[in-house]
């Protein structure tokens, strides 16, 4: 009997040191495989405008005519009721970094290399910024302190850059857009107050932050909501003499800043032109005329 539990637990043993030998060996031979391929590519730096899905087109250069006037999805084709695999990867590519835009923060280094002051608004982060809009309004009366200890009061224009929904988009385009529309400000010889940054801000937190400062226009440069096209769109909302509670008809905006819309310092130039309308006509939104 004894004989009998020896042969069978040596046996088992024989059997586990070949199955590890097996894994061994099998790993041995995927390894170099695995440390010979090729780094993969990126999906999100292909153009979708220029790529050629659809086999066959009936008329090639109508259907990449077509596909170069907008960043739709069109064109795409399809693999039996499903979409190709190729197609399927990049949505879910532009999906991740619409996401990313919206949760990561505009880091710190960004505002440090600016060089200019940051403030909030009455949210403590990300989280309740996005689940709290109410608190993204408004300022609470340490952070309106340092407004008005640092910054100049009654400017014809106050210009600040927000985050709003996209930290990409801020990184990317506020600060030559910020230079362009300075630029162009002051070749019309008006004065522009001292720019600043508002970390979970919402659009109408310029409203507030127009009754601290009392400017005539507010400007802010703030990130958009990203869409699978991009997630690096900024927009510049104006309002000519902002107050908490006022109507939205009463703002003015230029939307879709970024290298494949409007680049920053060609939307900074307009955005000077217009404000100059607005301090002349001393109106903004529906109000001002065209």
């Amino acid at each position: 009997m004894v004989d009998m539990e020896n042969k069978i637990k040596q046996l088992i043993e024989d059997v586990l040191r070949e199955m590890g030998q097996q894994k061994n060996n099998s790993l041995e031979r995927v390894s170099p495989s695995l440390s010979s391929e090729e780094p993969l590519t990126d999906l999100t730096a292909e153009n979708l405008r220029e790529q050629l899905l659809v086999p066959s087109p009936a008329n090639r250069d109508a259907y990449l005519k077509f596909k170069g006037s907008t960043a739709s999805r069109i064109g795409i084709w399809h693999a039996g009721s499903r979409y190709l695999t190729k197609s399927l990867l990049r949505f879910r590519a532009d999906h991740a970094i619409a996401q990313d835009a919206v949760f990561n923060n505009v880091s710190e280094k960004f505002i440090k290399e600016w060089g200019i002051l940051e403030v909030k608004t009455k949210c403590t982060d990300k989280d309740q910024f996005l689940t709290r809009p109410d608190l993204g309004r408004q300022l609470d009366v340490e952070n309106a302190d340092l407004l008005k200890k640092n910054c100049l009061r009654n400017a014809r224009v106050q210009i600040y850059v927000a985050d709003g929904l996209s930290s990409t988009a801020v990184e990317k385009n506020a600060k030559d857009t910020y230079l362009a529309l300075a630029q162009g400000l002051e070749g019309h010889g008006i004065k522009v107050g001292t720019p600043f940054f508002l970390r979970y801000a919402r659009v109408p937190a310029m409203d507030a932050v127009s009754e601290i400062l009392q400017p005539e226009v507010i400007v802010v440069l703030i990130g958009e909501r990203p869409g699978l096209a991009t997630a690096e769109s900024m927009s510049c909302y104006m309002v000519y003499n902002a107050s908490v509670g006022m109507p939205e008809a009463r703002r003015t905006v230029v939307s879709n800043i970024h290298q494949g819309g409007v680049p920053g310092v060609e939307a900074g130039a307009h955005i000077a032109d217009v404000v100059k309308q607005m301090l002349d006509q001393k109106a903004s939104g529906l109000e001002l005329k065209k």
